[in-house]
């Protein structure tokens, strides 16, 4: 089964490669579909992925969330359901660069499946909105049957939703099912923290108060302190400090903002605040990181 699994691997990396447009991540023909590669090794940095399923081909990610510590690679699929920031480093090389593809969830699309399959047996244990799931043999022909049709328009219109779902399908049966399907039908205190977490996504250039929050949940100050930190392993503060930073950091690399503009849009008051902030973060000033990743880019 091990052997199976790296070939997999490497015949999807192939499939991968001839597709990416450099480092970072790549459009495909599908506005869904992601293709990630990195061609360098990157020390433990700050980061925030949208709900998706992210497929490694080759290389190795860990992700850190609190006290947890995630690995994925090519043996293995990340599901994140929730926007959480988290921390996390790759392993690469300019040889052997990470490749893999991001199928970003739909809630549209994950609503109708969810729908159709059906009651499921459910665990007891509150949804993880973030874990690693070992790849099977369902998984693995569903992903490369994706991505065989990114390399064909034809295939991509009249397939390319359909392979979509399939990755999806596989994801529902799997482990972190649960989780994927907590979207949907609720989960009672965990569908609390998703609909504030989504209010705070809408709006996190906004000043907010933890009671607020509480009552935008419906719940005590103390159970909702409880369940938003058991699910996000940070306070509602930090989340939200996290939060802006990383908007901040997308501002200042990808829409050329300068420093006062990045932290005036993410609802900072004080520049000099934001820049403290920042440093402490992400390791460096918001002007050292915007020249550094535009020379990486480069």
């Amino acid at each position: 089964m091990v052997a199976s699994t790296a070939l997999a691997g490497n015949a999807l990396a192939d499939l991968i490669s001839p597709l990416v447009t450099g480092n970072g991540l790549s459009v495909s023909r599908l506005p869904r579909v992601r293709l990630l590669c990195l061609g360098r090794r990157q020390e433990r940095t700050p980061l925030m992925y949208e709900p998706s399923l992210i497929i490694i081909a080759q290389g190795r990610k860990i992700g850190y969330l609190g006290d947890r510590e995630i690995h994925y690679n090519p043996g293995h699929y990340l599901v994140q359901t929730l926007p959480l920031p988290f921390e996390c480093e790759t392993h690469s090389s300019p040889e052997e660069p990470l490749l893999g593809i991001s199928v970003k969830l739909d809630p549209a699309l994950l609503s109708e499946m969810v729908t159709a399959m059906g009651d499921m047996s459910q665990s007891s244990l509150a949804p993880k909105p973030m874990a690693s799931v070992a790849m099977n043999d369902g998984m693995q022909a569903a992903v490369m049957r994706l991505a065989h049709a990114l390399h064909d328009d034809i295939e991509c219109n009249a397939m390319g939703e359909a392979r979509i779902r399939e990755v999806v399908f596989e994801a529902l049966k799997g482990e972190q099912g649960p989780a994927l399907r907590a979207l949907v039908i609720g989960h009672g205190h965990y569908s609390r923290i998703v609909h504030v977490l989504s209010h705070l996504h809408a709006r996190f250039a906004e000043d907010f108060t933890v009671d607020q929050l509480a009552q935008h949940a419906n719940m005590s100050i103390s159970t909702f302190h409880q369940h938003f930190k058991q699910i996000t392993r940070s306070s509602p503060a930090q989340y939200l400090k996290r939060l802006r930073l990383l908007k901040a950091q997308q501002l200042l690399v990808q829409d050329n903002h300068n420093v006062n503009q990045a932290a005036q849009a993410v609802g900072y008051r004080s520049v000099p605040q934001f820049s403290r902030d920042y440093k402490r973060y992400f390791g460096a000033s918001p002007l050292q990181h915007r020249r550094l990743e535009q020379a990486l880019r480069a």
